[in-house]
């Protein structure tokens, strides 16, 4: 028998307050915050490059509506796309759960690409800056996941394993909640937090210096190779990914690394300052 001082009892409640029907949960407190703390430090960065707060107020609007429609509609194509497509008014019924990182990053990429196109901006300097926002909010995000605990990892006996009691899924017939296993949903928010710190250090001493590409191309590479990685600490998300040798998150991983590398190169082969505020060239306005 395992002892108690061998891993970690987490019997959080996912709901923090509720007042009638109306529940405050930490997943929602939290995913606020990544946007209200990704506001304010956007803006920091913007007026420091020239630009104004008005463009961080539109930009934030583009990045609400590409994350959840993005991430809502990765989550049912990508990992459960027979159920939704049979029952399709439940894709808007996003309070049941279900939000995918990988659908939330193409959903950014395709609002930011509108934003950048509409405004006037160029677009692979709206994504350097963004990119950093993005780091923290992920590593908040995932800490609602452990707050909810879901998205849970595999039995474990390592000694900060966490025993999820509040996850009532079954395992291969087995609660989840009965052995601990370890926190990928923590592992994964201190990477992220780890990866925002670098990129907003190395736009605090370059700034306009900084090849345009770098800080996204760093970004997309470290973030997904790292989530290849922890892919394999994780219990499946779906039925299906028990017959495969790669999960879905892996597959889906994959070609955001090698467009991380490709556009790495292209830094590497062909370094380009952007103009400043991330304007375009007249010729290209």
């Amino acid at each position: 028998m395992m002892s108690l001082l061998n891993f970690i009892t987490w019997n959080v409640d996912p709901e923090i307050f509720s007042l009638g029907p109306l529940s405050v949960r930490w997943y929602g407190l939290f995913f606020a915050l990544a946007f209200v703390f990704g506001q304010r430090i956007l803006t920091k960065i913007y007026v420091a490059e020239g630009r104004t707060e008005g463009d961080v107020d539109v930009i934030t609007l583009y990045m609400i509506i590409g994350t959840v429609i993005g991430a809502r509609l990765g989550h049912t194509l990508f990992y459960d796309p027979e159920y939704y497509l049979s029952n399709p008014l439940e894709i808007l019924m996003i309070w049941k759960g279900g939000l995918a990182s990988h659908g939330a990053t193409i959903g950014i990429l395709f609002a930011l690409w509108l934003f950048s196109r509409n405004h006037n901006f160029n677009y692979m300097w709206v994504l350097d800056r963004i990119v950093i926002v993005v780091a923290l909010g992920g590593a908040l995000i995932r800490l609602g996941n452990l707050m909810n605990s879901e998205i849970i990892g595999k039995i474990t006996d390592v000694p900060w394993a966490f025993k999820f009691v509040q996850n009532t899924e079954l395992i291969n017939g087995v609660p989840a909640s009965q052995d601990p296993r370890h926190p990928a949903q923590l592992y994964e928010s201190i990477m992220v937090f780890g990866l925002f710190v670098l990129l907003y250090w190395l736009w605090k001493k370059y700034k306009e210096a900084l090849p345009l590409g770098l800080l996204f191309g760093l970004f997309v590479t470290l973030l997904f190779s790292f989530r290849f990685v922890i892919e394999f600490l994780k219990e499946d998300q779906v039925a299906k990914e028990a017959t495969m040798t790669l999960n879905i998150g892996q597959l889906l991983s994959i070609p955001l690394i090698l467009i991380g590398l490709i556009v790495l190169f292209r830094v590497w082969q062909n370094p380009k300052p952007a103009l400043p505020g991330g304007r375009l060239p007249e010729t290209a306005k």
